[in-house]
């Protein structure tokens, strides 16, 4: 961190100050989940019985005697009782812990809001993580007003939406813990009168009740339809609202004592996967993508028209009582409104024109509206009009002195239009290179017989392909039967090209190659996009083309492959045609898989630092796209720190960030939590860019070091998971994997082949599964080899050359910290029950006790480098929260293990399999960032 933002004495006793009411704050966490726990045993006992009250309380008593006191004894009881279950009442049992995991999380979100506000309304001291803080911190540093309007001009934050399955709640359940949460907040705010206080309660049990009597489970497959659907519900929640609010708030400080100054460019946008992304999912088509543009297009023309209807309303400016521009007047004059009770509004009469002109632009994109204009007037050809008629709205107002009205409604309506265009969110195209490379292979081989384009080597595919690439005529004939595969490709890129003439070139800007091994894997797709009209043979290109790096050796090979792409001239006139920005999206979670945490998380950072230098060679933006999943063994791990972290150079300005399962609902169901998240993201780019000094680490030797570490745990990580013989077997065996398949919480396929080999794993569920058994594996392994190894090659160094480096480098802090809360979550005891499973008594004992020992040397070996007593010992908060669950979560993992034992002897009642997904369900709920 330089000097420019280290904290204050006055932030340090904030920082103190902080900790009490932090400590305050934590004994109304605990009655509000005393509540809802209260709320929840008076349910189960309604609906259930006594019997079932009582047992699940005798179950609650004794996990917790056994937490708090260490009881060994209260263990064994523990296992008796929920051993002597029949599968009915386990299943009774199973989701009342399931449900007050659920509860426990609105309770703690609910509490984390409280403490946001607590901070803001201390001392007016901006908090760490804010917009606020991060200005300051500017200004200290001779940062001006004008430099950050400059920074802004050409800034990006881009948080992209995916559906990748790792959200195991619902839609119905998550609506009905948001009322419980809105509720519990209005008790929050609002002085009740007794008797509203009882109508509070009474609506407080209705909502559990019915989140009792709903299935915790979906019992039908979702379609890619249902994931954007699902998808859009978090833009009424959060998005449409707080993008352009939060954009307002900061133009404000910006413009501070100086009221005449210009309008911030809108930097944060949108993105989504949801209905773009083909990877491994043959049920994303260019229908579904045309239908998925639809319903974006219907979500943000709808909200315009409420908006617009809203305006109407309250523009009730009458034209003898306020001056109004000759535009404004002009406008007004156009409008089809006869109606005399309108006739001296010139506003309203304005707005109902534009009314009118948009819900037709609605019937030309096929947008459903709900309300009819007051007449016919003819459509927008592009969102460019639109906003051009609000802004004569804006303008008026401001010229006649109505300036605290035009920063109503209006300015945050043309926010919102600046922000969301008519297309809502920008979607990504992706796709496998090895599906661009057969199809492309199919279209050359039938346009120049006797060729042979799988056959050629590297070279000889990028001499063809960029000839082809300045070559005018097409390579597709309506006179030759392509293949299902290649009519399925080219359908999505004609879909796209449609796309653009209809919404504008912001509804889809990227198209991003998963598997990016080679130059001509990105050229292929050049090719493609040329085919349908988004790129053109004299170097122009309407979409970017961005390579996905995913395993450890693409990750190695980036900076090379990117360098000779930037150095043929075909290819970079196409990157020149998009302002010099070239896009590279890094994947977190195969990495990880492939390597391991330690060796993931340095070649991400290596593959950076290359990255920076290639491009700043080439005089071209670098944009980094970071693929980030919910746990840390797929990128996790708070946003802040993560983009803090980034070495020098690699944010400059613009970012982009997957939103992924679970954490996309924990984030933005809330509009105040969601906010603070946008906020996060503005800030933290703001301050890595401007703010952190452009080097790759403190010290040259911290990245000699960290070299030699990711070397030994690449090899202690690869020789367990790809090098042990019999590992899959111990895998498929041990954890919920086979069952997880059977969830409907995704339209994509868990595996990318049909196989039992690791390798052929998606990311997802190969995290997902070591969450659910609580070893958190990916998270860790391999660590606590590396620093024994390490400390053994290096005595003269030894462990306080480490705990230098932890003091003094961001990328190291943040990567322990990130080990310290998954850890923190793990639990041997629990993991060694599911390591019963295993049938090979050999096999078991080979790899569970290679496992515990690496878990007890990694906790070890991670408190001496952090200088801590016990694990999140630093955030004290978190490390309550995880104790408390702790109780309710193992009851949930025993009864799974069980299960899974009658399952698997093919037990037929499907009870059981319903018992396995609920307690999939709770123990995801319990931990809240697993996939």
């Amino acid at each position: 961190m330089s000097p420019q933002t280290l904290p204050s004495d006055k932030e340090l006793k904030s920082n103190r100050a902080d900790d009490a009411q932090a400590l305050e704050e934590d004994a109304r966490l605990r009655n509000d989940i005393r509540l809802l726990g209260r709320i929840l045993g008076d349910t189960v006992r309604d609906q259930e019985g006594a019997d079932v009250f009582d047992l699940v309380e005798r179950i609650r008593q004794t996990s917790i005697r056994f937490h708090r006191d260490d009881d060994r004894p209260a263990r064994r009881e523990l296992e008796i009782i929920l051993d002597s279950m029949s599968i009915s009442q386990t299943l009774r049992i199973v989701r009342a812990f399931s449900y007050f995991s659920h509860l426990a999380n609105i309770a703690e979100d609910l509490n984390n809001i409280r403490q946001m506000r607590m901070r803001s309304n201390n001392d007016g001291a901006p908090r760490s993580g804010t917009l606020a803080l991060t200005l300051a911190h500017a200004r200290t540093a001779g940062i001006g007003t004008a430099d950050l309007r400059k920074f802004f001009a050409t800034a990006l934050v881009s948080p992209v939406l995916t559906a990748h399955p790792t959200e195991v709640r619902r839609k119905s359940t998550i609506d009905r813990e948001m009322e419980i949460a809105a509720l519990l907040d209005r008790r929050e705010r609002i002085q009740l009168t007794p008797q509203e206080i009882e109508a509070d309660d009474e609506q407080l049990r209705r909502a559990v009740l019915t989140l009792w009597q709903t299935n915790l489970l979906r019992r039908t497959k979702l379609t890619v339809l249902d994931e954007v659907a699902n998808g859009l519900s978090f833009y009424d929640y959060t998005f449409l609202h707080e993008v352009p609010q939060l954009h307002c708030s900061l133009e404000d400080r910006l413009n501070e004592g100086d009221s005449a100054a210009g309008e911030l460019a809108s930097f944060l946008k949108m993105g989504s996967w949801i209905g773009g992304d083909r990877d491994g999912n043959p049920f994303v088509t260019a229908e579904v993508m045309r239908g998925t543009l639809k319903m974006q297009s219907s979500r943000v023309v709808r909200f315009y028209l409420e908006e617009l209807h809203a305006l109407g309303a309250e523009l009730s400016l009458a034209a003898h009582l306020a001056d109004v521009s000759k535009d404004l007047r002009a406008l007004a004059e156009r409008s089809p409104d006869t109606s005399p009770h309108r006739s001296g509004e010139p506003y309203r009469l304005a707005v109902s024109g534009v009314y009118a002109r948009l819900t037709a632009t609605a019937a030309r994109l096929d947008v459903e509206t709900m309300r009819p204009p007051v007449g016919a007037a003819a459509p927008y050809a592009g969102v460019e009009e639109f906003k051009a008629d609000l802004d004569v709205l804006h303008r008026s107002l401001i010229s006649n002195n109505s300036r605290v009205i035009a920063r109503g409604r209006l300015r945050y309506l043309r926010r919102a239009v600046d922000c969301f265009g008519f297309h809502l969110a920008c979607l990504d195209m992706r796709q496998n290179s090895d599906v661009h490379e057969r199809t492309v292979a199919e279209l050359i081989d039938a346009a120049m017989p006797g060729m042979s384009y799988l056959a050629l080597n590297e070279e000889a595919r990028i001499a063809l392909l960029t000839g082809e690439l300045r070559n005018t005529r097409p390579l597709t004939s309506a006179f030759v039967k392509y293949s299902e595969e290649t009519v399925g490709e080219l359908a999505v890129f004609h879909a796209a090209a449609e796309a653009h003439a209809k919404f504008g070139a912001d509804v889809i800007p990227q198209c991003i190659i998963s598997m990016c091994k080679g130059v001509s894997d990105m050229l292929e797709v050049a090719l493609l996009l040329k085919e349908v009209g988004l790129a053109d043979p004299s170097g122009r290109s309407a979409v970017n083309i961005v390579p996905l790096f995913e395993t450890i050796e693409d990750l190695q090979a980036s900076s090379g492959i990117m360098d000779r792409m930037l150095s043929i001239h075909d290819y970079r006139r196409l990157v020149d045609s998009r302002g010099s920005v070239q896009e590279v999206m890094l994947g977190y979670s195969d990495s990880n898989k492939d390597g391991g945490f330690v060796t993931s998380g340095w070649e991400l950072y290596k593959a950076e630092i290359g990255l920076v230098d290639v491009f700043e060679r080439h005089h071209v933006r670098l944009r980094l796209f970071h693929g980030r999943g919910g746990s840390v063994g797929r990128g996790g791990g708070p946003s802040y720190d993560a983009i803090i972290a980034q070495p020098g150079g690699a944010v400059n300005g613009q970012i982009r960030i997957t939103e992924q399962g679970e954490i996309i609902s924990s984030k933005y169901s809330n509009a105040e939590v969601g906010r603070n998240n946008l906020e996060i993201l503005a800030a933290a780019t703001l301050e890595a860019s401007l703010l952190h000094p452009r080097q790759s680490a403190p010290r040259p030797e911290y990245l000699e070091t960290m070299d030699q570490l990711s070397a030994l745990a690449f090899k202690a990580y690869r020789g367990l998971v790809y090098e042990t013989e019999g590992f899959a077997d111990y895998f498929w065996a041990s954890t919920v994997i086979t069952e997880i398949a059977t969830l409907n919480i995704g339209s994509r396929p868990a595996s990318r082949k049909k196989t039992r080999e690791i390798e052929d794993l998606r990311a997802i569920p190969w995290v997902f599964s070591w969450a659910q058994c609580r070893l958190m594996l990916p998270g860790w392994f391999g660590f606590a080899s590396a620093v024994e190894g390490w400390v053994k090659q290096h005595p003269d160094k030894g462990m306080p050359f480490l705990k230098e480096i932890y003091r003094e480098w961001p990328f190291f802090r943040t990567l322990l910290s990130n080990m310290d809360m998954v850890l923190a979550k793990s639990s041997i005891a629990i993991a060694s029950r599911y390591a019963e499973l295993v049938p090979d008594e050999a096999l078991r004992e080979k790899i569970f006790g290679r496992i515990r020992q690496e878990w007890q040397s990694s906790i070890d070996l991670l408190l001496e480098i952090m200088g801590q007593e016990r694990l999140l010992q630093s955030n004290p908060l978190l490390e309550r929260s995880i104790r408390n669950r702790f109780p309710y979560l193992d009851p949930l993992n025993h009864v799974q293990v069980e299960l899974l034992k009658e399952h698997r002897a093919q037990n037929p009642d499907e009870q059981v399999l319903r018992g396995i997904q609920i307690t999939i369900n709770g123990i995801s709920a319990g931990l809240r960032n697993s996939g």
